[in-house]
């Protein structure tokens, strides 16, 4: 009977013996593989953090301790542990979720997938245990990516204040966040890593002294008094301890005993503690582990034997923005890049092979990236910043007050932007379009097909005066979407065909193909539609207004959240420009949605054509004094 199925809960791992743990690890590893070649997910973290979970389990007594997960792509080791062991619908409807998850299991904390929070999160619960005098103990694991995060060291300033609040920080060393680690604390691990310990450097140096006569065992105690200095020199972990901080380590994040016996002094220490552990992104896995890019960091659907994808589904949105920046590159010097730790996710590799010299990855870092790149754009270049949108939240500020107020030239792109499906609710990129909204000047574009991205990605880096942004989807682009004509700055998508249109349908970036087909299905109850691409939300063009007024309703469709997006915006203009015609917008309700694909997500809250359909037949019904037709299109979508 495997010794997998025999573990419900932390404590079931306490009956079992050294021999029988690592058994359990390489269980748990076939497990995984088996399980995530088959539905996608994060692979190579996980295989890394098997032996770590297990002692961690051990040691602590989870859920009254609090084990904390950094991003938590790497909790499937635990959510296996914790009673969890059904990963057939892993990041799927109904199924577990790719990151720890309070609805799931009462051993799960933080659910956001957003790196370098977990020290703050367990800098807070260690002082609400010392407030209600609780004994509980908080452990935070992070991985060495995640400390190259401003929030981690103004997380350790304050935990490193309090020598007397128990609090134990779990360092998961790998050497990578999702690619190789870069920077001057990877670098700093790096030593730690590579250099013999002070603890075996003095016990060796003992040995020897206390052979010397008379003067041995003086010069011995004189070196043991100058622990600090030597240790710098030794071990530099010096950094950590002069926070204030107890440093463990470097310990094999491998060997079980070894981790049990570090995590058990940590945890008896009554003050806050690092332990070191240096682990191997993949392990186990050779496919995983012959993957230099990021040791399969994320995975679709693999064969399990040679890690080869099942399918290839074409084109993606990245891939084409990445092809461009390389010919962009080549046309023009001044263009550099910036990546926050993810150049292979956010397609910047093809550019950095190109061209080595002018990319800059500055780790888990948005704010600093985006005021770096003020300051390339004020030295006279032209940076253009790649991040996911979920990610571009935690900028805001330097967009605002670094960027725009300074009117720096200074290109973001925004990857996964809107409904993301799988990764769940942190990975939404869905309020990239209204939090950008009140940025005076910044200039905002939604490219609608592959052409889109070439031709607006090269009219943002045009502008060197002010913030640009083009955001696009995650996955697949599908086929160009023609336009038929051009008003103002705007893409004629379909043509109503009469004088006296009934709707104007404003589609935003790629929803513009069901935007055509809400159209099509309008046309079958009689109603008339012209359908427009903007390609510029921001600002409004001003041909809308005037284009709004021909128009009975106007309908705005977008991919992300209806407060304060898009259609808010043009509702604004219209408003402004004194046109008083029905507008009914379309996107994504207020709320942090759950885990599925794209499809299903956007079926959930509505965001289909025949959905859409229905209601505007129900407006334009209205306005008639009629109400018969509102259910038709549904009837239609179904034939």
């Amino acid at each position: 009977m495997p010794l997998l199925t025999r573990i419900g809960g932390p404590r079931d791992l306490d009956r079992l013996s050294l021999e029988e743990l690592q058994e359990l690890a390489g269980e748990i590893r076939t497990f995984l593989v088996d399980a995530v070649s088959k539905t996608g997910g994060h692979l190579g973290p996980n295989l890394g953090v098997v032996e770590l979970t297990l002692a961690l389990h051990r040691v602590f007594e989870s859920p009254r301790d609090k084990v904390l997960w950094d991003t938590g792509h790497q909790s499937y080791v635990h959510k296996l542990l914790t009673g969890r062991q059904d990963f057939s619908r892993l990041k799927m409807k109904g199924g577990l979720s790719g990151y720890p998850s309070q609805a799931e299991s009462e051993h799960d904390v933080i659910e956001n997938s957003h790196a370098s929070t977990v020290l703050g999160w367990a800098d807070g619960i260690a002082k609400a245990n010392q407030v209600l005098n609780r004994d509980d103990h908080v452990v935070a694991v992070i991985g060495d990516g995640a400390l190259t995060g401003g929030m981690a060291w103004e997380a350790l300033n304050n935990i490193a204040a309090a020598k007397d609040r128990p609090l134990v920080i779990v360092v998961n060393d790998n050497e990578r966040s999702y690619a190789p680690t870069i920077g001057g604390l990877a670098n700093h691990l790096a030593t730690l890593r590579t250099t013999d310990g002070y603890e075996r450097f003095l016990a060796r140096t003992k040995e020897v002294l206390e052979r010397t006569p008379v003067v041995g065992r003086p010069l011995y105690d004189t070196l043991h008094g100058a622990k600090k200095g030597l240790k710098d020199f030794i071990a530099p972990q010096g950094m950590f301890e002069d926070l204030g901080l107890k440093y463990v380590g470097p310990i094999d994040g491998h060997d079980i005993e070894a981790l049990e016996s570090a995590l058990t002094r940590a945890k008896r220490f009554g003050g806050p503690v690092i332990v070191h552990c240096l682990t191997e992104k993949g392990r186990g896995y050779q496919p995983a582990l012959a993957d230099e890019a990021d040791r399969f960091h994320a995975v679709g659907k693999i064969h399990p034997d040679t890690g080869l994808p099942i399918s290839t589904s074409g084109a993606d949105w990245t891939s084409v923005f990445g092809e461009e920046m390389v010919r962009l590159g080549e046309e023009r010097p001044d263009i550099v890049a910036i990546t926050a730790a993810m150049l292979q996710p956010v397609g910047l590799d093809r550019f950095a092979k190109r061209f080595p010299d002018r990319v800059y990855d500055v780790g888990i870092a948005e704010q600093h990236g985006a005021v770096s790149a003020a300051g390339l754009a004020h030295g006279g270049l032209h940076p253009v910043f790649a991040v996911y949108a979920t990610f571009l939240n935690r900028a805001f500020d330097q967009v605002l007050m670094d960027v725009a107020l300074h009117k720096c030239g200074v290109t973001f792109v925004l990857d996964r932007a809107g409904i993301t499906g799988t990764d769940g609710a942190s990975h939404n990129g869905m309020w990239d379009m209204s939090i950008l909204q009140v940025v005076p000047g910044l200039r905002l574009a939604a490219p609608r097909d592959a052409d889109q991205v070439r031709a607006q990605l090269r009219e943002a880096v045009a502008v060197d005066d002010a913030p640009t942004v083009v955001r696009f989807s995650k996955g697949a682009v599908g086929p160009a979407v023609p336009a038929v004509g051009r008003v103002g700055g705007m893409d004629v998508l379909r043509e109503a065909g009469t004088d006296r249109p009934d709707v104007l349908l404003v589609s935003v970036g790629a929803l513009a193909p069901m935007c055509l087909e809400v159209a099509g299905l309008l046309e079958r109850q009689g109603i008339s539609t012209t359908v427009v691409d903007p390609r510029w939300v921001k600002p409004v063009d001003e041909a809308l207004a005037p284009l709004a007024e021909r128009h009975r309703v106007v309908v705005t469709v977008e991919d992300n959240s209806r407060v304060g997006g898009v259609g808010s915006a043009i509702a604004q203009a219209l408003r402004d420009a004194g046109v008083d015609v029905p507008l009914r917008d379309f996107g994504i309700p207020p709320r942090f949605l759950d885990h599925a694909s794209r499809a299903e997500v956007l079926a959930e809250i509505g965001l289909t054509a025949p959905d859409i359909a229905r209601q505007v037949t129900g407006l334009v019904a209205k306005l008639d004094g009629r109400y018969d037709r509102a259910a038709a299109p549904v009837e239609a979508a179904r034939d």
